[in-house]
């Protein structure tokens, strides 16, 4: 068998060709809405991803049914799941999470990388090669792009995690234990960097420029560099390189796919973004100030990971309103009722579980998406101006606008309020309030949308002449939506 040095990799010659496969495209991928880039565009959509996601366990798990989890996304009104390419694994028990499917059980872990015939892996099984890829890997991966992409659901692959602690690098197969070509010899803060990393650098461009090459036929994929690259050691340098190593991959297979980066938990600045990364995700972004921090980068803004907030529905309903409604274009709630034979969602963690996840609150997010594809959502801007009194002391508002004909305003309890909700069999404490707009002369119809129940309760008119529009809404509990739309003036 012939073979080839690639990056200084040793890989068989005849698996060299699989590398640079080049196939037509079924469609053009996932991209930024051109005249908005804050949003997506999708098989010629304006979209918008929202989404309520298992623990990105979904292919490296064998014992995962992704076809049963998939449907129940998609029965749900749901576009978007998050999943990890394999280089990290956790074990049972890993943050407190039960059934978590990022823990395989002894023996049912799969990643790009084939098993070498010597025994060894820290969780069942052989010890792995770096320089061969596992064909059931692929066909495993591939085939859950395809299923997601029958039922419009988009994937974020998550190419790499970095070691929270030994756990999870001991389960690792860059770890020098669990790979037979002496590499990984290093601290698990020293794996993702350009100059300390043991000689894996090699490998993990390898996996990159594979893993891109198979996927370069799915229309429903972006490409996230690292989650929470702010732990453990990962450099912003390293993080740039495999972006550009995604991109120059692309570059021989005529296509570009989406690139993510992960910024930071709750919210930061981003400092000289890379030319490549056109989505700014960060995670439990509540309060939404990544939004208005960064919009000014004209690229997506995504939320892409809840939880430690309790296992109740409401500060992960408020969550997602509050950061879409400030002009964020993705959320991504993390979903612990999703495990391994419980891949309808309805798995009945105990309380003690870092967040929350279940059908009803998965209908929500539904409703929630279907409201801003009605409202076209690309077409509107945060208005930190429309909003002029009204709100009570204990909750915020936040608005979208395209001032003169559309508005858009979500009123909810604070965040710090919402996370501590009234126990589950209180009586509902009903408010209405009067809300202060100003909005330009016009005659108004009005909508008052309860993001519970997902529907319109009451409607209405408004024929404004000058100053200050008051609107009085019906009663409700925690949180409620106005929409506004002008109506053009008749000849």
């Amino acid at each position: 068998m012939t073979h080839a040095i690639l990056r200084g990799v040793l890989v068989p010659g005849a698996l060299l060709g699989l590398v640079f496969a080049w196939r037509p495209l079924a469609a053009v991928p996932l991209t930024l809405y051109p005249d908005n880039p804050h949003y997506f565009l999708f098989r010629g959509q304006p979209t918008v991803l929202v989404t309520s996601g298992e623990h990105y366990g979904a292919v490296l798990n064998r014992d995962f049914n992704y076809v049963r989890y998939l449907r129940t996304l998609a029965r749900d009104g749901l576009n978007l799941t998050r999943t990890f390419a394999g280089a990290y694994v956790e074990p049972p028990g890993a943050f407190n999470i039960a059934s978590n499917t990022l823990a395989p059980a002894a023996g049912r872990f799969l990643c790009p990388w084939a098993r070498s015939a010597q025994p060894g892996y820290a969780n069942g099984g052989n010890r792995f090669d770096l320089t061969r890829w596992d064909p059931a890997y692929f066909e495993r991966l591939k085939a859950f792009l395809a299923e997601a992409s029958r039922r419009g659901v988009v994937v974020e692959l998550n190419l790499f995690c970095p070691f929270y602690d030994e756990s999870q690098w001991r389960l690792s197969p860059l770890n020098a234990s669990n790979n037979v070509n002496g590499v990984g010899t290093v601290a698990r803060t020293n794996v993702y960097t350009l100059d300390r990393h043991g000689g894996l650098l090699a490998h993990q461009e390898a996996m990159v420029r594979r893993i891109v090459a198979e996927l370069a036929p799915f229309d429903n994929l972006y490409y996230e560099i690292c989650n929470e690259p702010y732990f453990g050691g990962v450099t912003i340098e390293w993080q740039h390189h495999i972006a550009e190593v995604i991109t120059d991959a692309e570059r021989g297979l005529s296509v570009r796919h989406l690139i993510s980066q992960n910024i930071a938990n709750g919210k930061a600045r981003v400092e000289k973004p890379h030319p490549a990364v056109s989505i700014f995700n960060f995670h439990y972004a509540s309060p939404p100030d990544a939004v208005p921090l960064n919009y000014g980068l004209n690229r997506v803004i995504g939320d892409n990971e809840t939880g430690f907030n309790g296992t109740n529905d409401l500060p992960y309903r408020v969550e997602a309103w509050n950061f879409l409604m400030a002009g964020g274009g993705l959320f991504n709630h993390l979903d612990y009722s999703f495990a391994v034979g419980h891949e309808n969602g309805r798995f009945r963690y105990p309380a003690t579980q870092p967040g929350g996840g279940n059908p009803e609150l998965r209908r929500q997010f539904g409703a929630l998406r279907r409201f801003l594809d009605g409202l076209g959502v690309v077409r509107l801007a945060p208005d930190a101006d429309v909003v002029k009194g009204g709100v009570p002391d204990d909750c915020t508002a936040r608005a979208l606008s395209r001032p003169g004909r559309t508005y858009a305003v979500y009123v909810a309890l604070r965040p710090d309020k919402a996370k501590k909700p009234p126990p589950a069999d209180a009586e509902p404490a009903y408010r209405s309030m009067t809300l202060d707009l100003e909005l330009p002369p016009g005659f108004y119809r009005v909508a008052w949308f309860c993001p519970v129940l997902g529907k319109v309760i009451a409607r209405g008119t408004q024929d404004h002449l000058h100053g200050i529009a008051r609107l009085r809404s019906p009663l409700f509990v925690h949180d409620i939506v106005l929409r506004l739309d002008r109506q053009p003036a008749t000849p």
